[in-house]
């Protein structure tokens, strides 16, 4: 049996193509049941419909406030029937009331090895900070900012000579197998959200990737 699962973007979607692909394949634990965007104009809604998946639009700015934007998302989560929520793209802020009603079945992609560089621009964050390596973040979401337990991350190098739009294209590729893995990981049930940390079925299992 498959989880259901909502994706929610904000933009072209990238991430939320790779998800329907790994979705569409044979055995894959999750079934995607819908895509809901903040922005009418999210190119990846267009995308989503192509792909027979159904969509919505819960447009942050026809509503006054917080309160009244997330009220309406949870009527479309709930409309889907969604049981696993993954953000990609997904370019607003949730409120730790939103957030705690789904504590361990929401999940978001950084690019970043989270806890280093949360938030805006982490890309040029590493490339000040010269790290040499970077890579991107699976994790589940909990109410503070980029602060959640770690399901899965990805590994990428840092090159003489990056900027921030070369380091980012290569994190992004990684992020397009590292998400697809993560939610294999969670609708399988190998992993679960406890006291605040993620549990693994199988202490052993690799939670890294080395594209």
């Amino acid at each position: 049996m498959t989880v259901k699962t909502a994706i929610l973007i904000s933009g072209r979607g990238s991430n939320m193509t790779a998800l329907l692909d790994a979705a569409a394949q044979p055995g894959f634990p999750a079934e995607i049941v819908a895509v809901i965007s903040n922005r009418p104009d999210a190119k990846g809604l267009e995308k989503a419909a192509e792909a027979g998946i159904p969509t919505a639009v819960v447009d942050h700015k026809a509503y006054p406030d917080k309160v009244h934007f997330e009220l309406a998302l949870e009527d479309a989560l709930a409309a889907s029937g969604a049981e696993l929520v993954c953000l990609a793209g997904f370019m607003r802020l949730l409120s730790a009331e939103f957030v705690n009603r789904r504590l361990g079945r929401i999940v978001n992609i950084h690019p970043s090895l989270l806890p280093s560089f949360k938030g805006l621009e982490p890309q040029k964050q590493a490339l000040d900070a010269g790290v040499r390596v970077s890579g991107c973040t699976v994790h589940f979401v909990t109410p503070g900012m980029d602060e959640g337990p770690s399901l899965l991350q990805a590994v990428v190098p840092v090159q003489p000579g990056d900027d921030a739009a070369a380091l980012s294209a290569r994190i992004l590729a990684a992020e397009h197998k590292a998400y697809p893995a993560a939610l294999r990981i969670l609708a399988d049930g190998g992993v679960r959200f406890e006291d605040g940390r993620a549990v693994f079925a199988d202490p052993g299992a690799e939670t890294a990737l080395f594209p």
